[in-house]
This record gives C-alpha cells, structure tokens and sequence, in this order.
C-alpha cells in the first residue's frame, strides 16, 4: 500500500480561504480603507497602486501561496522596508481595524479568519517603531 494513503493532506490558508481571487478581493476591500482613515492615510501614498500590488504578493506568500513577493522583491525584510514610516500603536490598531473590515467584506469567517488575524496582528504589532506621542530610541 502507498505510504500517501496514510498522509493527511493539509491545506495552507491560502488554499482554505480560496486562493489569489481571495487575497486579491481582500486587499482591494482594504485599500479604500486605509485611505479613508485619518490615522493611517498620511502615511500611505495617494497612489495606493503600487503598495496594493505588493501587499497581494506579501499576503499571498505570507499565507502559503507562491512566494510571489520574494521572486519580484526579495526577502520581505518586514521591520527594515517599514521602518522608514511612523507607525504607533495607534496605526497598528487602525490598520488592523481596516484589516478586519475587510476581511467581514469579503466574508472570511469562523477558525481560518481567527489565524489569519493572529498572524497578521503580531506581524502589525511588529511593526510599531514609535510611541503614540512621537519618536522613541527604544523602538528603532
């Protein structure tokens, strides 16, 4: 008998929550978002195109799929290519809010949503290179 029988086949989240439609939808929901926030759209260019497009290879990767964003940008350095950006606590929390409006949006839900959420609230959490009051030595 094939060994493979035995195997579990296990699914990436990718995969769970549909694949490229999916994140492609997703951060589409969450552009017009992050722009329309007073906290986290002076940080963000007006020509959201370019960011959009990175941010489908990054979540596309980051949740299992092809390593899109390291074959077009290399290593996602995510700390390094953000550092140059105020982000608060306060941003993070916003940019997360905007995270989960999307993902109501596009109808993420239940145990695979949960994940994806963790996943992406430690990476924003990450992120966070100043107080909320401004500049601090401790966080670069």
């Amino acid at each position: 008998m094939d060994s493979s029988h035995n195997q579990t086949i296990k699914q990436t989240p990718y995969e769970m929550i549909g694949g490229a439609d999916t994140i492609a939808r997703l951060v589409d929901a969450f552009y017009p978002r992050v722009l329309a926030h007073p906290d986290l759209a002076p940080i963000f260019p007006k020509d959201i195109g370019p960011v959009r497009d990175k941010q489908y290879l990054f979540l596309t990767q980051f949740f299992g799929g092809p390593p899109l964003y390291t074959e077009q940008h290399g290593h996602p350095m995510l700390r390094a290519r953000h550092l140059p950006h105020p982000i608060t606590p306060k941003r993070a929390q916003a940019w997360l809010s905007c995270m989960q409006q999307a993902m109501d949006e596009v109808g993420l839900s239940g145990e695979i949503r949960d994940f994806m959420f963790s996943r992406l609230a430690l990476t924003a959490q990450h992120m966070i290179n100043q107080t909320d009051e401004g500049p601090d030595p401790l966080f670069v």
